[in-house]
């Protein structure tokens, strides 16, 4: 029963992604060739590999984290909110690697919204990419099912119906809380990052996703609504 769950040792979290480079033209020929075998098979036949590299974003040996924002309820029932974002991914990894050192996080239990299958994996492999060992909450070789500490509540919200996708939105939805695409959505991240090159208002737009994710996991809870914590040290 996901209400037996200590609130205060989990740690919500959503990142932001981006392709590699700003445009197909700047990428190497020799990942331009490997992107268009990896992608072959996805892409429509009229579809070039240059017109599909805006999906580059999604995949971990062609893009870049430029956000991770992480969330941790407080005693007063308030979430408290930082995010590690920046243009040097490796840095914004040491940086958010260093959180793991503080005796709060002993046996922290991940949390994200189809975390799974793309946030939890997507930031070890651009660990390994960078040259450093994921945090220990991101290793997972070895360990049985139940002693992986990831929640989902994509996978929550499925109850084992594994063709079900649900997103964070539609979930904010039905539980009555507050839409956190009220400006922009995942799909605008990548040309509001290369050619608006505004980075803080997608820290906004991934600090409003783990206040709703938060939320929803309060709501499948039966509990009330988190306010956020304006203090972000």
């Amino acid at each position: 029963m996901i209400q037996h769950i200590p609130l205060e040792k989990i740690l919500f979290l959503d990142i932001e992604t981006v392709p590699g480079s700003g445009s197909w033209e700047e990428l190497p020929e020799t990942e331009q060739k490997l992107w268009d075998k990896k992608t072959r098979f996805q892409r429509k036949e009229d579809v070039t590999a240059a017109e599909f590299y805006d999906r580059a974003g999604i995949m971990a040996e062609f893009g870049k984290i430029i956000c991770i924002t992480i969330g941790m309820v407080e005693k007063n029932e308030t979430l408290k909110i930082k995010s590690f974002s920046g243009h040097d991914e490796k840095k914004l990894l040491q940086e958010f690697g260093e959180i793991f050192n503080s005796p709060r996080l002993n046996n922290v239990i991940l949390c994200a919204h189809n975390g799974k299958e793309f946030d939890f994996p997507w930031i070890a492999r651009r660990y390994l990419i960078n040259g450093i060992q994921p945090p220990i909450p991101f290793q997972m070789f070895g360990k049985k099912p139940w002693e992986i500490p990831h929640i989902d509540t994509m996978e929550l919200w499925k109850f084992g119906d594994y063709k079900s996708f649900v997103s964070l939105e539609l979930l904010a939805h039905v539980f009555g809380i507050p839409t956190p695409k009220d400006d922009i959505d995942g799909s605008m991240v990548s040309s509001i990052y290369y050619i608006e090159k505004d980075l803080q208002r997608i820290v906004d737009y991934c600090e409003k996703d783990v206040l709703t994710l938060a939320n929803v996991f309060r709501r499948m809870r039966q509990e009330d609504l988190l306010k956020r914590n304006i203090n972000l040290d």
